[in-house]
């Protein structure tokens, strides 16, 4: 089970509102975390906390493939998206990095930022942790989805699977 704070955001959060264009110069992790999620809230990069969780509309991550949209929430602290859908390039950036995009239809009505809530992936549901105690369903991730998560993301799968370093013979 997950637990963490939420942060509420509207339909069609594209890329370049997760991470701005002009801050693609600079690849490292620490330095894209710094301006995460500017282009519709200019200080939540110094409010969220690692373990907290995104609460979406529609269409969360439209827009270009720029996969550093998912480093830049992983490096801020968010492992847990929650939308009512997801671009498909953003969802398997998300996965692939090991992030857990998950679809949830019913959540951005449900939940508000600063409530706590608890995510089950395993019996597909996602709770508020106050009073009212409201239980909303998840969508199931596919099995190979949640394979690559439980993972780590696909690089760490690959490398497990060929039970081998890749490239410069590292393990990262």
């Amino acid at each position: 089970m997950i637990r963490g704070k939420v942060w509420k955001f509207a339909n069609d959060i594209d890329t370049d509102a997760i991470i701005p264009g002009r801050y693609l110069d600079d690849y490292s992790p620490a330095s894209l975390a710094k301006h995460v999620m500017e282009g519709v809230d200019p200080a939540f990069a110094s409010k969220v906390s690692k373990g907290d969780i995104l609460v979406a509309g529609r269409h969360f991550g439209i827009g270009s493939s720029r996969e550093q949209a998912a480093t830049a929430l992983l490096a801020a602290g968010v492992e847990v998206i929650l939308a009512k859908s997801f671009a498909r390039i953003f969802y398997r950036n998300a996965v692939n990095q090991g992030m857990l995009p998950l679809v949830c239809p019913g959540c951005s009505e449900a939940f508000r930022t600063g409530e706590q809530i608890t995510v089950d992936v395993e019996k597909g549901i996602v709770q508020s942790a106050g009073e009212a105690g409201k239980v909303i369903d998840l969508e199931r991730m596919s099995p190979y989805i949640s394979k690559i998560h439980a993972s780590g993301g696909l690089v760490k799968l690959v490398r497990s699977e060929l039970g081998r370093t890749c490239g410069d013979g590292k393990d990262k």
